[in-house]
């Protein structure tokens, strides 16, 4: 239990952390560019809730001996996490639903006007597909199913983990 605890405080874990979700930005712009499979609405939230994880792996990397740092990595770990489970799940309903009159799927990210990730940065958030196609399974598994259990694994490492280190540091 101490070891969960103080894993924290060390540099590696956050960096496999930040390399891991690395890996699925990068995994996904290869089926974008590779394979030509076009992201969606849904697709391009799910890409930022990866890319809050890999920030918090970054941030924990650097500052691991900082406690508002841990703090901050751990906030945006849990939230790319959760809210990209939650973010996969609705994706999964536009799929399994993308026959019926109450389906739609926007084409222009809801980002806010401060911050036009779509416009900066097009290459990777920009939506150009159809949140109820399923153009890609592995498996019998769609695309959104899969990052619903990468969401799973990610919230949770985090619950462990954070979890843990409340308990062990509440101990004398």
């Amino acid at each position: 239990m101490n070891y969960l605890s103080k894993i924290t405080t060390t540099r590696t874990p956050w960096l496999l952390l930040a390399l891991s979700a690395l890996g699925l930005e990068l995994t996904a712009l290869f089926f974008q560019y590779s394979m030509d499979l076009a992201p969606c609405i849904m697709c391009v939230y799910q890409r930022l809730a990866i890319l809050a994880i890999v920030i918090a792996g970054i941030i924990g990397a650097t500052g691991h001996n900082n406690i508002i740092a841990r703090v901050t990595a751990f906030s945006l770990w849990g939230t790319g996490a959760i809210w990209g489970g939650l973010i996969a799940l609705e994706h999964i309903e536009m799929q399994n639903n993308s026959g019926s009159l109450f389906f739609s799927c926007e084409f222009i990210p809801n980002f806010p006007t401060w911050a036009p990730l779509h416009e900066w940065l097009p290459f990777l958030f920009e939506a150009t597909g159809d949140c109820g196609e399923i153009s890609w399974q592995f498996l019998g598994f769609s695309m959104p199913q899969w990052m619903l259990v990468i969401y799973a694994f990610y919230s949770i490492a985090f619950a462990v983990i954070l979890l843990n280190r409340l308990v062990i540091a509440k101990k004398p």
